[in-house]
């Protein structure tokens, strides 16, 4: 089964006549009905779509083309999106794809799992329509380049806006959009502490509908992502506060 691929209709309105500068989002889902209305909402918004119903063939849609961002099901027969999420942030090729985990698995525990597996972001069933639009546009706003494109050093961990690239001790380290987003943050202002709150509005965006403690889960990855090299304890917690990079102790 070829997955299928829709465009906006050219007389939809302002958003569909901007359908060929519009990103590319992958939906994968098993669920026919749903995998429609994500679709539908999705292409009314000026999206290019490309569907598949298994990890299977999503690998396959990505390896044709890679798209900007990947509206993924957990549970997926055969491999879950989970395990997919998982191969594809371990393959530097897919280091910026963007993922959106939609799911009926709700629960605290789930949405942590899915973010400390590398989510942008968790949406659970049942969703509105408006809002998953809302959030991808957030997702995928967050990508735009632009600001300072001068790389930030700070101990040893070196940050390089142009061309995305982390180095930890000379050795390149490899993060996800969300991290990388929030690393870049907390080094473009150094020895600054940031509320957790502050943090969700400068990295995720105040359309994005999470907790704080999402802050948490994406600050131990960073940490871990450094562990190798030392560069974790650039990142410090201050109690009662918030985080701050800094090369003191």
């Amino acid at each position: 089964m070829r997955g299928r691929v829709s465009y906006p209709n050219e007389d939809s309105g302002p958003e569909g006549r901007t359908a060929q500068m519009a990103a590319t989002i992958l939906i994968v889902e098993d669920d026919a009905a749903v995998r429609e209305l994500v679709a539908f909402n999705l292409g009314r918004a000026g999206y290019r779509i490309i569907e598949a119903a298994d990890a299977v063939q999503a690998a396959a849609r990505i390896r044709e083309s890679v798209p900007e961002l990947l509206i993924l099901d957990w549970m997926l027969p055969g491999m879950s999106g989970i395990d997919l999420a998982r191969r594809l942030r371990a393959d530097p090729r897919h280091r910026d794809l963007s993922i959106i985990m939609l799911t009926a698995r709700s629960s605290e525990g789930d949405r942590i799992l899915g973010l400390e597996t590398g989510a942008d972001d968790y949406v659970a069933k049942p969703f509105s329509p408006r809002e998953l639009v809302a959030r991808v546009r957030a997702v995928l706003r967050r990508r735009a380049p632009g600001g300072d494109e001068r790389p930030i050093e700070i101990g040893r961990l070196r940050l390089d806006p142009a061309s995305r690239r982390v180095t930890a001790g000379g050795r390149e380290v490899t993060l996800a959009p969300t991290e990388y987003r929030l690393l870049h943050h907390l080094m473009g202002r150094a020895e600054r502490v940031h509320t957790r709150a502050q943090l969700l509005d400068a990295v995720w965006g105040n359309e994005v509908f999470i907790d704080e403690r999402t802050v948490d889960v994406y600050i131990r990855r960073l940490r871990a992502a450094l562990e190798a090299s030392a560069c974790d304890r650039l990142i410090q917690t201050v109690r009662g506060a918030g985080y701050r990079v800094s090369a003191s102790d």
